[in-house]
């Protein structure tokens, strides 16, 4: 297991002190937080979940048959292997997380799962555009729901005209989601399954930072 840059750049899932998720870091800035102990890292093994600071981490990090090597990245430092956690704990936040998903690209692509609303076909980002579903050349605004992810064909066919007027027919009506699109991406995965533990579908969303 070498040490590779992109294990630093993992994602880690926050809680604050009352275990509600605020947002996800990557593993340099968690692991930066628990060695000053204004964290601990929360190990979820079968939905029960256990605290440990960065030396009783690191020395469960040691005994590697401990843990899947599928699931976890890998920091290796001159004195050992470090796995990288899932989730962390603030130990002196308490702030509630924020519940608005901003409005951008990303997050329209990742709401739409990179299908075109119209054709219904899978697409490479490169290969995406924006289409607001009521042009804006007739009142149309930039909104969670008059904006989907469209294909240059579909958008090219469809032009400055609404579904209708070019007979196209949305795969789904857009809709602003309840959390960030890019965490709901990321808990289909099983590596970041343990994250299901602390997101509420329902309630909570979670910002990228």
């Amino acid at each position: 297991m070498e040490a590779t840059a992109s294990s630093l750049n993992a994602h880690v899932l926050v809680l604050n002190r009352l275990w509600m998720a605020v947002r996800v870091t990557d593993a340099r800035r968690a692991f930066s937080l628990v060695v000053r102990d204004l964290a601990e890292v929360v190990h979820v093994n079968d939905g029960q979940y256990t605290s440990f600071n960065f030396d009783s981490w690191a020395e469960l990090s040691t005994a590697r048959a401990r843990f899947d090597n599928q699931h976890y990245e890998w920091v290796r430092t001159v004195r050992m292997h470090l796995a990288v956690p899932k989730v962390i704990r603030l130990l002196g936040y308490d702030r509630l997380p924020r519940q608005d998903v901003k409005l951008n690209r990303r997050n329209i692509f990742a709401r739409d799962k990179n299908v075109c609303q119209y054709c219904g076909k899978h697409f490479p980002t490169s290969e995406l555009s924006l289409d607001h579903v009521l042009p804006r050349s007739q009142g149309g605004t930039s909104m969670w729901d008059n904006l989907v992810c469209c294909c240059v064909r579909c958008n090219t066919r469809k032009g400055g005209r609404t579904p209708e007027q070019a007979h196209m027919t949305l795969v789904r009506r857009p809709v602003k989601p309840r959390r960030n699109p890019v965490i709901s991406l990321r808990l289909g995965t099983d590596k970041y399954a343990s994250w299901r533990t602390f997101l509420d579908n329902a309630y909570w969303s979670v910002e990228l930072k």
